[in-house]
């Protein structure tokens, strides 16, 4: 299983949010591209990176900030926050990141999905962000009456990459990932899914572990590597992944790698 440091951008600084609440952030440090090394040294084969400042307004903020990461580490990046047309899209593919995470439009307009998927094969993961089992937009400021595992199902028709699920209500608590929310999702499709949101200790990476023969395939951590509950070095050594070791077949250049 993959494990992938969350860097959430946020006025140009590496914050964490609580439970998706712009009200309640944490700012971890001023430069997102040290941070961004710091991952890659401790042996991070893949980083998460988000535009918060995106989410909320509905187009790219941070290119300058996500280009300057894509070109600093060697690893692949993916990205999410205001991805929500098809220049934008096209827009941070074109800064060397290897795969954009679309959300608000898989719910507004799911037909784009499909066709983003058809012109930029393994390049397009969806995020579901859930609160309460329903799906969330908007940077997570308004919650559709959709339920995530039905635009899973739909998603995984378009032949996205995968998909990331998050818990809202997990989320940057450090109470544990939603365990059953992600068997019951990664049940219903058969395109690899990866979890976020509340992942707080090694033995909660342990228990998604036990979740990948379903098709959890990584977990992506943020808080708790922040805060230090999580070492990555021992993180990946738990869970038999990272830059020194054996990379299981489809975690190289697409899909999640």
């Amino acid at each position: 299983m993959n494990i992938i440091p969350a860097i959430d951008i946020l006025g140009g600084r590496c914050v964490r949010l609580y439970q998706g609440d712009y009200e309640q952030t944490e700012i971890f440090n001023d430069n997102p591209v040290d941070v961004a090394k710091k991952w890659v040294d401790q042996g991070a084969t893949k980083l998460h990176l988000v535009d918060l400042d995106a989410a909320k307004a509905g187009k790219p903020v941070n290119q300058k900030t996500i280009e300057a990461i894509v070109k600093a580490v060697d690893v692949p990046v993916q990205v999410g926050g205001g991805l929500r047309n098809y220049a934008a899209v096209a827009d941070v593919l074109a800064l060397g990141v290897q795969q954009a995470i679309l959300g608000t439009i898989a719910i507004e307009q799911p037909q784009l999905v499909s066709d983003f998927s058809q012109e930029f094969p393994d390049q397009i993961i969806v995020g579901i962000d859930a609160r309460d089992g329903k799906v969330a937009t908007k940077g997570w400021l308004e919650t559709s009456e959709v339920l995530a595992t039905d635009l899973a199902r739909q998603m995984a028709k378009f032949k996205v990459a995968g998909i990331i699920y998050t818990d809202i209500h997990r989320d940057g608590t450090l109470k544990g990932p939603n365990i059953e929310a992600l068997r019951e999702l990664a049940t219903v499709v058969s395109i690899p899914v990866i979890a976020s949101g509340g992942i707080s200790s090694i033995t909660d990476l342990l228990s998604l572990l036990a979740l990948e023969t379903i098709g959890v395939k990584g977990a992506i951590v943020g808080r708790a590597l922040y805060t230090g509950d999580i070492s990555l070095t021992e993180a990946n050594q738990a869970v038999g992944q990272g830059r020194w070791q054996d990379v299981p077949p489809n975690f190289g250049s697409s899909t999640f790698a």
